[in-house]
């Protein structure tokens, strides 16, 4: 056998290559085990909630900011007068205090059904943006407290929400939270820093900014409800922000980030990457829930078992709350948000089969 001819150059030449060929062998490797994205989905609804545990409104458009959906849950009913959160968990009346919005005038106009008359309704109406100015002069500075975080807040005065105090049974006042803040709520659970990687807050949410719910995981649960006991809910009931149509049900389980954005089918992967319109919500947890479902948020009647009997049999799917069945994701969004509307597209960015929830209330 004749001896090797190879050069140094012909050495160099092919040493050359091996980087090439490593990076393809990894991207193989990584297609192999990695679980493809699923294909894109949209908004099919919008929903606030601008007193906590009071009736939502349905809307098509609106400002998603760092804490959440423009006047989402900003305003809290609270004991008097130690300023503790007032919930539908233990009184589910309050889901029939009725918020609206006025765009034209800016004002929310508050109701609610007189406790001892069919014909006769509470109601008041405050700016849905106060200024500073506005604040000020007619509202007075209070320490609220919201499951174990106290926060300051604005209470209005009672000459506005003193006839509620009847409807409550106990005396109650309002308070308010602007979602710009010199002294935030910080996040809690997985939404702290050291989760997170960042500083983020929400006004009166119970953990996070966002909820997204699904049309394909209610439908799913509404079959089951209805082979068992003929009945089905409204998605309404687990009082979500972002409802999404859905790929499949329950596919939101292992969402890690989407980007909601009005992109065409035939803009290309890489360049959706590289735009820097629409908004990014990184997907933090599963959102373990109580029996606030059970409550009807048209009527206030709350079902002795459904779906929390329901959810209780195949929903415990998070190794972090094993007591809790958990529907809808919770989400923080990157950055300053931006708009939203019903009918814009939502790409799954990053999946992870590794969410695991971190009790934070």
């Amino acid at each position: 056998m004749p001896p090797s001819t190879a050069t140094p150059v012909t050495i160099i030449i092919c040493l050359s290559f091996l980087p090439l060929l490593t990076y393809l062998f990894y991207i193989h490797h990584l297609k192999r085990i990695s679980k493809p994205l699923p294909p894109p989905t949209r908004i099919t609804n919008l929903f606030i909630y601008p007193i906590k545990s009071c009736h939502g409104i349905s809307i098509s458009s609106t400002t998603l900011l760092p804490t959440g959906l423009d006047l989402d849950r900003q305003w809290m009913w609270v004991t008097y007068p130690d300023h503790k959160f007032l919930t539908i968990r233990n009184f589910s009346k309050m889901t029939l205090i009725r918020p609206s919005y006025d765009a034209s005038t800016d004002t929310l106009t508050i109701t609610a059904p007189a406790p001892n008359s069919m014909d006769e309704k509470l109601e008041f109406e405050i700016p849905a943006h106060p200024s500073q100015k506005w604040l000020e002069e007619n509202t007075e500075m209070v320490r609220a407290t919201v499951w174990s975080a106290v926060t300051p807040a604005y209470s209005y005065p009672t000459t506005l929400t003193g006839p509620f105090n009847e409807f409550f049974g106990k005396e109650v006042r309002l308070v308010y939270k602007p979602p710009v803040s010199d002294s935030p709520r910080p996040l809690a659970g997985n939404g702290q820093k050291k989760y997170l990687g960042r500083d983020a807050s929400t006004c009166f949410a119970d953990l996070m900014p966002v909820l997204v719910g699904s049309e394909k995981s209610i439908a799913e649960l509404n079959e089951r409800l209805r082979k068992a006991e003929d009945i089905s809910i409204d998605v309404r009931r687990f009082r979500p922000n972002i409802l999404v149509e859905g790929i499949e049900a329950w596919d939101e389980d292992r969402w890690k980030s989407v980007l909601i954005a009005s992109t065409s089918k035939s803009e290309s992967w890489w360049r959706r990457k590289l735009r820097t319109g629409g908004v990014v919500l990184d997907v933090v947890a599963r959102c373990a829930r109580c029996r606030v479902p059970n409550v009807d948020p048209e009527t206030a009647d709350e079902h002795k078992r459904q779906p929390w009997d329901m959810l209780m049999k195949y929903r415990i799917v998070d190794p972090g709350i094993t007591f809790k069945p958990c529907f809808g994701m919770l989400c923080v969004p990157r950055g300053n948000g931006g708009s939203i509307e019903v009918g814009m597209r939502v790409e799954v960015m990053e999946v992870t089969e590794s969410h695991r929830y971190v009790v934070g209330m």
